[in-house]
């Protein structure tokens, strides 16, 4: 039995289908130590699911410096998770890793503004965003990700769009992937390795669609299904070409996506896997914690949803609902 089924249904912490409908207490001095059975948990702790230990921001670093891709998982515009992302780079950066930064809320086709964003010190916020297509595809607000775009920019660290642009989505969406993928609109956005599936990832995605949008048709929940495995398998293309062409194969590149995108190794990095089977990845699972989440993150950590999970203060907006 597939391992996500164990869960309860109530504790899913779902994907976000965006495109369809502190100085970090980083550190406590904490030293590793074995999760108790019933775990005081507070902001700052970081666990490593594999053993339930309590680590260090430090404890992190040799692991971060021999991964090809650290795959960050998010709570959307939560600020704490920005500044663990910066804190992520930062570790790279100071030990000689340049590395890259993929983000979610960036899209396919705005890669060309990104790139300009980067290299060109006089070009403007307004420009970048009319550019990068921020408002066609994301759509939120720019200044919650502001600080880490320009963390990319100010080091002039490679950022790259993951997501499909939303025109794709939305096709799919409505469509259906059979009749999309022989569009023109298509045409030009080839995934390299093609578009793919496996039931563990079938069972994950469907589990959460049917929760969150309970008593659809079955036509809608599988094209909802299958807009799902487009930006998956899009975002997934992307670190494998990243992958293809770094400078360095001591270059890593680091993802920053909702969680969703992220747990159980699931729904991007095994499809990056699939083509680079000797990569090494750390997933670091962010959670906004609430003394309210207590049996969901202990039921987390059991079920093994990341290597490593890192709670940090809620946003300004408090709890965010499981649904989006």
């Amino acid at each position: 039995m597939l391992r996500m089924k164990l869960r309860n249904i109530s504790q899913i912490k779902p994907l976000v289908f965006q495109f369809i409908f502190s100085a970090l207490f980083i550190y406590g001095h904490l030293g590793c130590t074995t999760l108790q059975p019933k775990p005081s948990f507070e902001v700052g702790q970081i666990y490593d699911v594999s053993d339930q230990t309590l680590l260090t921001v430090d404890d992190l670093i040799p692991h971060l410096l021999a991964a090809d891709v650290i795959f960050l998982g998010e709570e959307h515009y939560t600020p704490s998770h920005i500044e663990a992302a910066i804190t992520v780079l930062d570790m790279l950066r100071k030990h000689q890793r340049l590395p890259g930064l993929a983000m979610e809320m960036l899209s396919w086709d705005g890669q060309a503004g990104l790139d300009r964003y980067i290299n060109k010190p006089e070009m403007t916020v307004a420009e970048f965003l009319e550019e990068s297509r921020w408002k066609e595809n994301w759509g939120g607000d720019f200044p919650d990700y502001q600080p880490l775009v320009d963390y990319a920019r100010t080091y002039h660290l490679p950022l790259l769009g993951l997501n499909p642009p939303r025109s794709l989505v939305r096709l799919v969406a409505t469509k259906g992937l059979t009749e999309a993928l022989r569009a023109s609109d298509f045409a030009s956005w080839t995934m390299t390795e093609g578009v793919t599936n496996n039931p563990e990832y079938e069972s994950l995605i469907f589990e959460q669609i049917t929760a969150c949008h309970p008593k659809l048709p079955d036509h809608v929940y599988r094209r909802i299904f299958e807009a799902s495995i487009i930006r998956d398998e899009g975002m997934a293309t992307i670190i494998r070409n990243f992958l293809d062409k770094r400078p360095t194969p001591q270059t890593p590149l680091v993802s920053y996506t909702g969680g969703g995108h992220i747990q159980y190794d699931v729904p991007v990095p095994k499809r990056v896997k699939r083509t680079h089977p000797a990569i090494k990845t750390v997933t670091i699972y962010l959670v906004a914690w609430d003394p309210s989440k207590n049996e969901e993150i202990l039921a987390e950590l059991h079920e093994g949803i990341a290597d490593y999970v890192w709670l940090t203060p809620l946003g300004p907006n408090g709890l965010q609902p499981r649904c989006g």
